[in-house]
């Protein structure tokens, strides 16, 4: 693994750190499970890095763009879940921070300023809470009826007998 570090140059190769703030909330299966994801991203990134050293520079063929490409999706992916698998452990009016995002996370899997993100959903949840339109009032002069079963409502009947009697 270490004969194929990623090159300085291409951070996005490295595998993100979930923020502090959030990894000391996480229950210790969430942990587990982030850290069997970091496990196989390092895998992917080791994988990348030896497949990147084995091209020629000059003379690089479209399959192997392409395959490179596929493998760096695969790894925005990979980082795609390990957002969305910490979602639930959230509280529900910061869960955007789980959203997928265009740019790759450098060195923390949720950004630098975590402190920052979280005012900006704390503020949009205000706006929205403001945009929602008050709840329906019932109306004073509408009584509720008791609920009544469906053999509550029919007239007392007497039962018919089967089958019914000749006439004589």
């Amino acid at each position: 693994m270490d004969k194929f570090k990623p090159p300085e140059n291409c951070v996005n190769l490295n595998v993100p750190m979930v923020n502090a703030q959030i990894w000391g909330n996480l229950s210790n299966t969430a942990r587990a499970q982030d850290a069997r994801l970091q496990k196989v991203l390092k895998l992917l990134s080791t994988g990348i890095t030896a497949y990147a050293r084995t091209l020629d520079g000059e003379n690089v063929a479209s399959e192997q763009q392409d395959a490179l490409a596929l493998l760096c999706n695969a790894q925005c992916e990979i980082n795609c879940l390990r957002k969305s698998s910490i979602r639930p452990t959230l509280n529900p009016k910061f869960a955007g921070l789980c959203r997928p995002s265009t740019a790759p996370p450098p060195h923390q899997l949720f950004g630098k300023d975590l402190s920052k993100q979280v005012k900006e959903l704390d503020e949009e949840a205000k706006t929205v809470g403001l945009m929602k339109p008050p709840p329906a009032k019932p109306h004073p002069y509408h009584r509720q009826q008791p609920h009544t079963t469906w053999k509550q409502r029919q007239p007392d009947r007497t039962p018919r007998t089967y089958p019914p009697p000749l006439p004589q």
